[in-house]
């Protein structure tokens, strides 16, 4: 029986962060590591057209609560 993941809450990550710790909060919320996250995000976003991740960046910088 699988049992299911206890819901954590999202924050901005005071302690692993390079500019406003909205990837690393991301990232410590899923369970993965903060640096593959970031990279992750970077070329998703590089990928994008118009480069959107770097304005939904700066949403969640400002709208997620820091811990």
């Amino acid at each position: 029986m699988n049992m299911p993941m206890p819901a954590t809450k999202l924050v901005r990550s005071s302690d692993d962060q390079i500019l406003g710790g909205v990837c690393a909060g991301i990232a410590d919320s899923m369970g993965w590591d903060a640096n593959r996250f970031r990279l992750v995000y970077v070329v998703v976003s590089l990928l994008s057209a118009a480069f959107p991740g770097l304005l939904v960046y700066l949403a969640l910088w400002f709208l997620m609560p820091e811990e």
